[in-house]
């Protein structure tokens, strides 16, 4: 039963509703109330037991959740939950550095034989209905611990499982019933259409290793880690005396809307954007325009033939030229085989290829104003490798516990690392080497290192070794994977604090794979390989921006591999734009005023950057969807913080009509904007920031297969 503390204390808070940017923690003998103005959670500890047993926005008073569990596990094949017996050790308030308040609660398990004591942190941050979640786990037996089926949220919601939809995959898509997500789904949006209310649930989980489930029992949420049956199941291994901290959570409430996605398109956006605060967001200067050469030039690079592309790349205006494989060589090899899957682990330069070595190539790409970056497998060795002839206990062991290949599952002369090992160490000492020998400004780091993109059996993914350092068996090596991955993009951050890191979609673990956890320690993320000229590959562009975005920062979202001498390429670049525009291609086709052309677009890209930061920025156009054939498209990366302005996209694909009504939101309304054409910068409109969002401005597009891109600005 709730208590009338329990009331008091939402009356206080209903009070206080109004006050925004405070967070109030306040602690008593059996309950904890944690409220910042938009967001109340109430925590109930009461006879051994310990409950979340409230959950409400600010002036409304239907509570989110009922009576729930808080969070639950498997200890030793045992169910650990807040219904267990537990003695409440400690309570203190806990602060981040992105203004967040909360409260750690300490509580020990009053079985003596478990041994285990919890962290369970939470945290609010300044006018946002959200509330972060963490765990952490101390062995304090004598004997070892064996935690698995992780919900670091397990709470009984308010919501009917006959009337809510799940929004998943990126929140971009809905099912009914039961729901059980996976690696697609870094937040989850819980609506119920008759309440016209529900909750957006983050995952901050790693990959493979996600999951976020509604109405397994009846109407109950959970987030948190895989569990034991399923394809991928997390398992963490403690000895007497280790720790170990959970990925995080969040959850976030809205009303009044017939709309779940409102608020992955708003809130979540502006909370992953402030307090999550992704490592593009962090990064002072975010690149706008960068070349690959892996399309068509694939493992064909060379000196002279690098040379002559970066001379055409530099005149289109590109600012960061990247040379994909082919560049490097092995020990036992006099120079790289001209196919993909050759002479990886040991990076050391193609001297026939290079002959000068990467230092003379990229100085000479420094002097045409790009900034010079390098492609590697970040987790893999061939057999003709000095690494894996000298430390084969490095490489991943698969079922038969031989040499694994996690990448392509075919190729018995490649093998797939394990950072479970030294190999972490040894592959860092090499990143950084050819930092600092060639002063690489990017690294797109790829391959699979806990499961495969392309292969779809999951005994094919973790490491089935039991006698690595860093973990027991294989359901703990996927853990120890990641969390070594992020330890390395740390490092290299740590040391070279400018580099960008390039962690592609097959590292991650699967198709097209992006996720907070990814976005926290890399800059970006190499999402797809889209190799279709006009108009195939620009609409699979700003599909594949739009199903990931808003949901995760647009400016990580690296999606090749549109071609720069493609006749139609400029309705490419201006798809490109909505996201982290990288292209590849032969500029060396392409004739003087098309690269002139080119550049004009790469300065304007540069000014835009420069004014208002759009990179750290995007939403959906109001009155657009998805993109497809015979439709209106759109997106709009205004700066949300300043509402100085930014840019929109508006597209054409096949639609009949050739006009279209736009209308922007999040604008200031008080403020007057003027509307300019890109690249050009002739004015095509000019109105309050109220009229923008509610009358807005004509935009014609006389091609069936067209876009424009639009300044806005506030006078």
């Amino acid at each position: 039963m709730i208590g009338t503390r329990f009331f008091a204390t939402f009356l206080l808070f209903c009070l206080i509703g109004n006050l925004s940017g405070q967070s109030f923690v306040s602690i008593g003998e059996d309950e904890i109330s944690l409220q910042n103005g938009y967001l109340s959670r109430i925590l109930q500890f009461e006879k051994g037991k310990f409950v979340s047993s409230g959950l409400f926005l600010s002036g409304n008073p239907h509570s989110y959740i009922g009576e729930s569990a808080d969070f639950s596990c498997l200890v030793n094949n045992r169910v650990v939950n807040g219904y267990s017996a537990w003695t409440l050790v400690k309570s203190e308030r806990i602060q981040d550095e992105q203004m967040g308040e909360g409260v750690r609660i300490t509580l020990e398990s009053r079985e003596e034989s478990l041994g285990l004591e919890l962290e369970l942190n939470y945290m609010l941050y300044p006018d946002m209905p959200v509330i972060r979640k963490w765990i952490g786990f101390r062995n304090r037996g004598p004997g070892d611990l064996k935690i698995e089926a992780l919900n670091v949220e397990d709470v009984e919601t308010s919501f009917s499982h006959v009337s809510s939809v799940v929004h998943h995959n990126y929140a971009r898509m809905k099912q009914i019933g039961r729901f059980v997500g996976d690696w697609d789904d870094p937040v989850v949006v819980v609506h119920d259409q008759t309440l016209r209310m529900g909750m957006a649930v983050g995952n901050e989980a790693p990959g493979i290793l996600k999951r976020t489930a509604f109405h397994t029992r009846n109407n109950n949420v959970e987030a948190g880690l895989s569990h034991p049956e399923q394809d991928f199941p997390f398992r963490k291994w403690l000895a007497p005396g280790e720790s170990w901290e959970s990925p995080k959570t969040f959850i976030c409430l809205y009303e009044n809307t017939d709309n779940g996605f409102e608020v992955v398109d708003g809130t979540v956006n502006d909370f992953v954007r402030k307090y999550m605060q992704p490592q593009i967001i962090r990064r002072e200067e975010k690149p706008v325009f960068v070349y690959n050469t892996w399309n068509p030039f694939r493992t064909f690079v060379s000196d002279s033939l690098v040379r002559d592309v970066a001379k055409a790349a530099a005149d289109c205006g590109v600012m960061e030229f990247i040379i994909d494989d082919g560049w490097q060589v092995n020990s036992g090899a006099g120079t790289s085989a001209e196919a993909w899957g050759n002479n990886y682990g040991d990076w050391l330069v193609d001297g026939e290829k290079f002959p000068y070595g990467l230092k003379s190539t990229f100085d000479y790409i420094d002097s045409l104003g790009m900034k010079p970056g390098l492609w590697m497998s970040i987790g893999s060795a061939t057999n003709d490798a000095a690494v894996y002839r000298d430390h084969p206990e490095w490489f991943v062991k698969n079922v038969n516990m031989e040499p694994g290949n996690l990448h392509s599952s075919h190729d018995a002369d490649f093998h797939t690392s394990c950072f479970g090992t030294g190999w972490v160490d040894y592959i860092r000492d090499v990143v950084i080497r050819l930092c600092n020998e060639y002063g690489l400004a990017y690294t797109k780091l790829d391959f699979a290192i806990a499961a495969s993109a392309y292969v779809n059996d999951p005994k094919i993914s973790g490491c089935y070794a039991t006698d690595h350092p860093l973990h027991r068996d294989r359901e703990e090596s996927y853990i120890v994977i990641y969390e070594q991955l992020m330890k390395l993009f740390d490092e290299l951050h740590a040391a070279h604090p400018n580099l960008f890191i390039d962690c592609t979609f097959e590292t991650a673990g699967k198709l097209q794979l992006m996720d907070y956890a990814i976005a926290d320690h890399a800059d970006g993320n190499w999402l797809s390989n889209f190799e279709e000229p006009s108009p195939t590959g620009p609409l699979r562009i700003r599909q594949m921006a739009w199903w990931r975005t808003p949901a995760v920062p647009a400016g990580s979202l690296v999606i090749g591999n549109s071609a720069m001498d493609d006749p139609d390429f400029e309705f490419a670049l201006k798809s490109l734009i909505g996201t982290l525009p990288i292209v590849l291609g032969d500029p060396r086709k392409i004739p003087e005023e098309g690269r002139a052309r080119i550049l004009t677009w790469s300065l304007w890209m540069q000014s835009m950057q420069a004014q208002y930061d759009y990179m750290s920025y995007r939403r959906d156009l109001p009155g657009f969807g998805e993109p497809r054939e015979g439709s209106w498209d759109g997106w709009m990366r205004i700066n949300n913080d300043t509402k100085a302005g930014g840019i929109i996209g508006v597209f054409r694909h096949g639609a009949l009509e050739a006009s279209r009504q736009v209308f922007l939101k999040g604008i200031d309304p008080e403020a007057e904007y003027v509307v300019k054409l890109a690249p050009g910068g002739d004015e095509v409109h000019r109105a309050s920031g109220q009229s923008l969002m509610e009358v807005g401005f004509g935009v014609e597009i006389h091609g069936q297969y067209d876009g424009k891109i639009f300044e806005v600005r506030a006078l």
